[in-house]
């Protein structure tokens, strides 16, 4: 008995010396790192409300399409450098002629539901985009969808043919699918209306779980990883969002620990928002110009139709400053159409800067001159410089186009801001009802420029601004029926050294998108913006719960 007990004890206590030992060994080779674990729910905070949580519908409202990122995908997606890259297709095959496009679809792509993702879906889609009854917006491009024949090839892979080549459609299959076993039979004038737009069922990484409601108006939705999406899972539980009404109640809901993020910081809330000590802003140039409108067409306003006096409204205007003052440094000046960074943006262009002598020798060339009458611009007739700068209600845009007309008022000019609700305001543009506007144009993806300034687009088009320009349609012409690259890339050098000798629009500045995240959440990155709802891109590496792992020294030394 005596015998058994001291080899047990003798086993015990080899056990404590070996325990020991390795952890002596441990401690002197390895040490413990934190690594992102899986759990926590992030929250944020977004001024306003979702109304359609339908990938063909939410392109009307900026709420509705960051939800509809996370819960819908396309056949493709753009990257940060607006490049189509594959989603819901795993590849595609472009015929030789350019005018057939093949699509395969991932085998692993399901929807939420658990039902899998089929050509018919693909089918059931692009039929809601080609009806006459389609009413989504123009980004969508269900007048080019009209011309396209669509053909279910097998249960996994369905084809495009087009009418000609076009090299800006692939940009056009990003719009999310709708689950065809589910709203079979649904008329396109009738997507506004369906239960479906707060009940979705997407294919994106994540899914709805909870939707809170006040008298009609939806105050917060709560969304959980989809286990059985095809692309990177999330380490985060759960996203919350919270909608207030006013981008200063979601500052001070973020101050009162309501919310975790600010969907959005104005340029006028930054030096509050940054004054929060655990807050961490993040800010993204987005791929958006902000410019004036100007109406050619306009019998009236003919001085318009002047290139020197449109050079010469460029030259009167200091952009650094309005990107100062009323952006708060949230902005960079345009000096082309195109975004750049991307492929087809020219560096080497000529700047307008801010030169009021340049301006007023090219106003005084096209007949404009300050006579004895005053200080105002006015030509032999009589006529005065004189228009008026329409713009929406929002405090920021108002703000901006007043700094505009006292710039231009400083010149001579005469003008007078009008403020209008955003419909209104969208309204006189697709009427032609208007003499300026400040208005923002979307660029993101293909650079094919056709919709805003070829000929062919002033009655029904976005050519609102009625700018006829034979070369420079020859060229979107030509760059849109080009596959090859560096071909189009030529073209649209020619493109933009022409607009910018033309000066069809007035661009103003690319603004700066920022985004503000407790330093709580882990890994946040904001790439380039195509959209604001590309904020999300790198979500799959969000963390909050973390976990211990041990790691060599040499490891440790590695990174």
């Amino acid at each position: 008995m005596t015998f058994h007990i001291r080899w047990q004890v003798l086993l015990i206590l080899l056990g404590i010396v070996l325990v020991g030992v390795l952890l002596t060994y441990l401690a002197f080779n390895y040490t413990t790192v934190l690594r992102p674990g899986p759990g926590g729910t992030y929250v944020e905070g977004i001024a306003g409300f979702p109304q359609h949580l339908n990938p063909l519908l939410c392109d009307y409202n900026q709420v509705d399409s960051d939800l509809c990122a996370l819960l819908f995908s396309g056949l493709t997606e753009l990257n940060q450098y607006g490049e189509i890259q594959p989603d819901l297709a795993r590849e595609w095959e472009v015929a030789l002629d350019s005018k057939s496009y093949t699509f395969r679809l991932r085998p692993n792509a399901y929807w939420h539901d658990g039902h899998p993702v089929t050509a018919e879906d693909v089918m059931f889609t692009v039929d809601l985009l080609k009806s006459d009854g389609f009413l989504g917006p123009t980004t969508l491009g269900a007048s080019l969808w009209k011309m396209v024949t669509v053909e279910r090839i097998d249960r996994l892979t369905v084809r495009f043919t087009l009418e000609e080549p076009y090299a800006p459609f692939l940009d056009y299959t990003t719009f999310g699918l709708l689950p065809a076993h589910l709203l079979q039979g649904t008329r396109a004038s009738d997507l506004r209306s369906l239960d479906f737009n707060l009940n979705p069922i997407g294919t994106g990484p994540f899914q709805m779980e909870e939707l809170e409601a006040e008298e009609g108006v939806v105050s917060s939705i709560v969304l959980k990883p989809f286990d059985r999406y095809y692309g990177q899972g999330a380490y985060l539980d759960r996203i919350q969002f919270r909608f207030y009404p006013s981008h200063q109640q979601v500052l001070d809901a973020y101050q009162s620990q309501e919310v975790e993020g600010i969907g959005y910081i104005p340029p006028a809330l930054l030096p509050e928002a940054s004054e929060a000590p655990s807050l961490d802003v993040y800010s993204a140039r987005t791929a958006e110009f902000s410019a004036v409108m100007l109406n050619l067409a306009r019998e009236d306003l003919a001085f318009f139709q002047d290139p020197d006096v449109r050079r010469g409204l460029m030259y009167a205007l200091d952009r650094q400053e309005v990107i100062n003052k009323v952006l708060h440094g949230q902005g960079v000046v345009a000096h082309s159409p195109f975004v750049p960074g991307t492929w087809a943006y020219r560096e080497d262009l000529p700047h307008y800067t801010h030169d009021p002598r340049r301006a007023a020798e090219l106003f005084e060339a096209a007949g404009w001159e300050r006579r004895a009458r005053g200080p105002r611009l006015s030509n032999e007739e009589g006529s005065f410089f004189e228009f008026t700068l329409l713009t929406t209600t929002d405090p920021e845009r108002v703000a901006v186009a007043e700094r505009l007309a006292r710039q231009w008022d400083e010149a001579g000019l005469d003008v007078r801001v009008t403020k209008a609700p955003a419909a209104e305001v969208r309204e006189a543009l697709e009427a032609r009802e208007f003499e300026a506007v400040l208005v923002s144009l979307d660029m993101p993806g293909d650079p094919d420029p056709y919709p805003f300034w070829h000929e062919m687009q002033i009655e029904d088009g976005q050519n609102y601004a009625g700018f006829e320009h034979r070369r420079i349609s020859e060229i979107i012409e030509q760059a849109r029926i080009r596959t090859n690259r560096e071909r189009r890339r030529q073209l649209y050098d020619e493109y933009q050294a022409l607009f910018m000798e033309e000066v069809p629009a007035l661009l103003l500045y690319l603004p700066v998108y920022n985004y503000g995240v407790d330093q709580r959440i882990n890994d946040v990155q904001i790439p380039p913006l195509m959209d604001a709802s590309d904020r999300f891109r790198t979500i799959s590496e969000w963390w909050i719960v973390p976990r211990r792992v041990f790691i060599s020294e040499s490891e440790t030394i590695e990174q």
